[in-house]
């Protein structure tokens, strides 16, 4: 059987999901063009600005549709912000104070924020470092989050509980918005008065509407995942309450300057337009997403999700057999990139990481996981972290090259 033929059956199977995603898709469009119809966006908003950037009324307006978007009182939407864990490390870093507590609500943190925490070491800058107190719900035996282990975590006074919806680099489920509203209502009967912080990498337009909807008080994530929709060329958002907000953004500009300052050195057109386009981005990444499980899962491969449980972001784990195969899915991917597709790849020390990390992404923006890219760590279990497409013919071709790289 060719993969062609592989994939042509597979997509009979899909089609119902597929309708379904689409649908998904429609309410967010309508929700993001009503955003920009209510905040009357301009051609002079996408005008770049320099200096202190006094008066960028482009990303005064850039951070009202952002806020209207994801329900929420005031956002801070920056080039400034150099990814999503610099989103959350800033969120941390500014809302926590020595002696104060955190939580993790759902296990162990993604390796980079771990650093940012100082989980496994007291490193100068971190939050242990500067004597804020951490401690991790662990997850149960299926993966989800563990209530009684939560309950016992919470039981000591708490100033911010961390909820992160994506899985990282483990092989738990993303978390729905139901799995969130249960969480947040656990936190809120334990720790009242407690910060809920939500890491939306991922997870933006996958569902129907966002984590701010569920009595949260702060979310952030990356303009180079979903909601920069393959055009931001860098930056990220942090959505919340107003006066949480401001707080934040004292940690990404100073104490007394906040949201008045921050140049866009370059034009804002890519950040408003990618915005615009975000949600059916998603859908090529989900859909991408989809094939990819069920043509693994058909072949006998432990899929995260399978192709018909329900998804919490765009991301799809694949269990391989070792290490060599590892490298070898990703290389097909990055073989069939549209940049840098003539690039060996290798294993490699990455800033942040606790092992050695191979990382497919022939992309336009560097680094961008919302544009067709895989990652793995090295280490067991031995999977594979896909996410991203912008196409979803171009996910289509890949997945059949994967077929007879990997399958056949």
């Amino acid at each position: 059987m060719s993969s062609l033929s592989i994939i042509k059956d597979a997509e009979k199977v899909l089609k119902d999901e597929f309708t379904r995603l689409e649908e998904i898709t429609y309410h967010n469009q309508v929700k993001v063009l009503n955003a920009f119809k209510k905040m009357h966006v301009r051609d002079y908003h996408f005008a770049a600005s320099t200096g202190y950037g006094y008066g960028d009324i482009g990303r005064d307006l850039l951070e009202e549709v952002y806020a209207d978007i994801f329900n929420s009182e005031d956002a801070l939407v920056r080039g400034q912000i150099i990814s999503g864990t610099h989103a959350i490390s800033a969120c941390l870093l500014s809302l926590l104070q020595p002696g104060d507590r955190m939580v993790s609500a759902a296990g162990s943190p993604y390796d980079t924020l771990k650093k940012v925490i100082g989980v496994d070491s007291k490193s100068y800058g971190t939050l242990t470092w500067q004597g804020i107190e951490y401690s991790e719900a662990a997850l149960d035996a299926n993966g989800q989050p563990d209530i009684k282990a939560i309950e016992k975590a919470l039981i000591s006074p708490t100033k911010l509980v961390l909820i992160q919806r994506s899985r990282g680099y483990s092989l738990r489920p993303a978390l729905g918005l139901e799995d969130i509203e249960k969480l947040v209502k656990i936190i809120r009967f334990k720790q009242p008065d407690a910060v809920i912080m939500v890491d939306n990498c991922y997870g933006e337009f996958v569902e129907h509407e966002e984590p701010s909807k569920y009595d949260i008080d702060i979310m952030a994530g990356s303009l180079i995942k979903n909601p920069g929709g393959g055009l931001a060329p860098g930056g990220g958002y942090i959505c919340g309450k107003k006066d949480l907000v401001e707080y934040v953004s004292y940690q990404i500009t100073a104490p007394g300057l906040g949201k008045d300052l921050g140049p866009s050195l370059t034009g804002k057109r890519y950040l408003f337009q990618g915005l615009f386009m975000a949600p059916h981005i998603v859908l090529q990444a989900m859909k991408s997403a989809l094939l990819l499980a069920y043509v693994f899962e058909e072949f006998g491969y432990e899929v995260f999700p399978r192709w018909n449980e329900p998804r919490g972001d765009i991301v799809q784990a694949v269990k391989l057999k070792d290490q060599h195969q590892v490298l070898k899915f990703c290389q097909t991917v990055q073989s069939n990139s549209p940049v840098d597709n003539d690039v060996t790849l290798e294993f490699g020390e990455l800033p942040g990481y606790e092992h050695k990390v191979v990382m497919a992404a022939g992309t336009f923006v560097q680094g961008s996981s919302i544009e067709l890219s895989c990652d793995a760590p090295a280490r067991e279990p031995y999977a594979v972290f896909m996410q991203g497409g912008l196409a979803y013919e171009h996910a289509r071709f890949v997945i059949s090259q994967l077929i007879e790289t990997i399958l056949l």
